[in-house]
């Protein structure tokens, strides 16, 4: 991967699940817009759609910005066929094609019923991908990978990985896994609440949901995480290794260790304790951009 790969994604980014227009009304639309120009305006390098987006989600909010990158944080392989994708890219238009990058991913056998066999499922997607004219080649697209080989994949077929709720341990050991050149943006959830207990309660809320998925709660044994880790909601052990909790200051620090394991750019989720990860928490996002304006 060349600097110029890095640069386009700068060194941070902001992950949400509520950036998807086509999940609310004109209302809705309008402030999702409003969010996405201010983000780009505080200087965040990429913008993340997590969850599902659809290929429309991510053209519309390309059309909503300016210059920033767009990624899909990830889209399911199985919602979305690739020749619907590529010709929706395609669509787009030129300039929008060279901001948007296709997040990718194999999702969970729980979450879709087609799920089988996911590394060849990837491999035939982005043989497909590759095929379509115009092609969505790998300086387009990004995988979601944990384990060593959908990691080596992502080397040699796109940018690199996107692993969502992961350890800096498991970063140094992606950075091994992809080599030195592939990037590495890691999500990262943060919880900017002094209040460690209640900053650990709101992680608790968002973490309920990952522990039915074994694509995740396997990983976590793999880094060395016990069952007994994943009891009344996560141990503190598991949740300070995997969030980001307390003050902005704190924020960095962690952020840091994410950085000195090998990540090129670390995607913030931000989640509160009245709404979870939904919502457009823009004081958060302002509080995060005024402390790492030095990397902005």
């Amino acid at each position: 991967m060349t600097s110029v790969a890095r640069e386009t994604f700068g060194r941070i980014g902001i992950w949400s699940g509520a950036l998807h227009a086509s999940r609310v009304d004109d209302a809705g639309k309008a402030a999702i817009a409003e969010a996405a120009v201010e983000l780009e305006e505080l200087g965040y390098g990429t913008l993340w759609m997590g969850g599902s987006p659809s290929p429309d989600d991510a053209v519309a909010l390309v059309a909503a910005t300016r210059a920033v990158t767009v990624a899909t944080g990830i889209l399911s392989i199985w919602e979305h066929g690739a020749g619907e994708v590529a010709a929706r890219i395609a669509g787009a238009g030129e300039s929008a094609r060279g901001r948007l990058v296709l997040g990718l991913g194999v999702s969970h056998d729980k979450l879709a019923p087609q799920y089988a066999k996911p590394y060849s499922a990837m491999v035939e997607y982005l043989d497909a991908l590759d095929r379509a004219v115009p092609p969505v080649g790998g300086a387009q697209r990004i995988l979601a990978a944990l384990g060593p080989k959908m990691l080596r994949l992502a080397a040699d077929r796109s940018l690199g990985a996107h692993p969502y709720l992961v350890t800096a341990e498991h970063t140094a050991e992606a950075r091994e896994a992809l080599g030195p050149d592939a990037l590495l943006a890691p999500e990262l959830s943060v919880v900017l609440d002094p209040d460690l207990d209640r900053a650990r309660a709101t992680a608790r809320g968002m973490l309920e949901q990952y522990f039915q998925l074994p694509n995740y709660t396997n990983n976590l044994l793999r880094l060395g995480f016990t069952e007994d880790d994943f009891a009344d909601g996560g141990s503190a052990r598991l949740l300070d290794a995997l969030f980001a909790l307390g003050d902005a200051d704190r924020v960095r620090a962690r952020a840091g260790e994410y950085f000195d394991a090998g990540a090129d750019h670390v995607a913030f989720q931000v989640l509160t304790a009245s709404g979870g990860r939904s919502g457009l928490p823009l004081a958060a996002w302002r509080e995060l951009a005024s402390v790492f304006a030095d990397q902005l």
